[in-house]
């Protein structure tokens, strides 16, 4: 578990998947859908259709729940772009509105980065949003990351095509700018 004042990281238990399911696979056109990857379909599915998902979510590490003031809304996550070559990306989703522009996506992925540093080989952490993401990209750039990327318009939504953006942060910048601070609950 990490933890950043009322916000905190921490590995998905069984109790929270209703939460996950309500938040992520109940509504057939969630808000969030339209700024995480809109240009790929979106699928309700039923509570039991869910389960062996959310299941798997509990015994793997590459998903992790995020709290803020108790309450379970949103989720981190890793994949290996190319795990032999220790390339990994990862994503945030917060998935009610009303959490989105008060800096809490800045302060979540700041948590999982140190983790991931903190216990995997890694050199380079990253991740790929689209231009029409703003708040995205702001994260990244508050984060002290770089844009590593752009392919020009190649994710259609809505009749526009916008920008592929690929930002990510080397270990040692990341040490260096976080020197002072230690924030893990271990």
């Amino acid at each position: 578990m990490y933890k950043d004042q009322n916000l905190i990281i921490r590995s998905i238990e069984e109790t929270d998947l209703p939460r996950i399911w309500e938040l992520e696979f109940n509504e057939e056109k969630p808000e969030w859908k339209k700024w995480n990857a809109p240009y790929y379909p979106h699928e309700t599915k039923s509570f039991d259709e869910f389960l062996p998902i959310g299941k798997k979510w509990m015994s793997q590490q590459n998903v992790w729940a995020v709290e803020v003031d108790g309450i379970l809304c949103g989720t981190v996550s890793y994949y290996w772009e190319h795990e032999p070559s220790k390339w990994l990306e990862m994503g945030i989703l917060f998935y009610e509105g009303e959490k989105w522009g008060k800096g809490l996506g800045t302060r979540t992925l700041k948590l999982w980065i140190d983790h991931l540093f903190n216990t995997m080989p890694l050199v380079r952490v990253g991740f790929t949003t689209w231009s029409g993401n703003e708040r995205m990209i702001r994260v990244g750039e508050k984060l002290g990351m770089q844009l590593e990327g752009r392919i020009r318009k190649v994710r259609y939504y809505e009749g526009n095509y916008y920008d592929s953006i690929r930002m990510g942060i080397l270990r040692e910048k990341w040490e260096v700018q976080n020197a002072k601070s230690c924030i893990a609950i271990h």
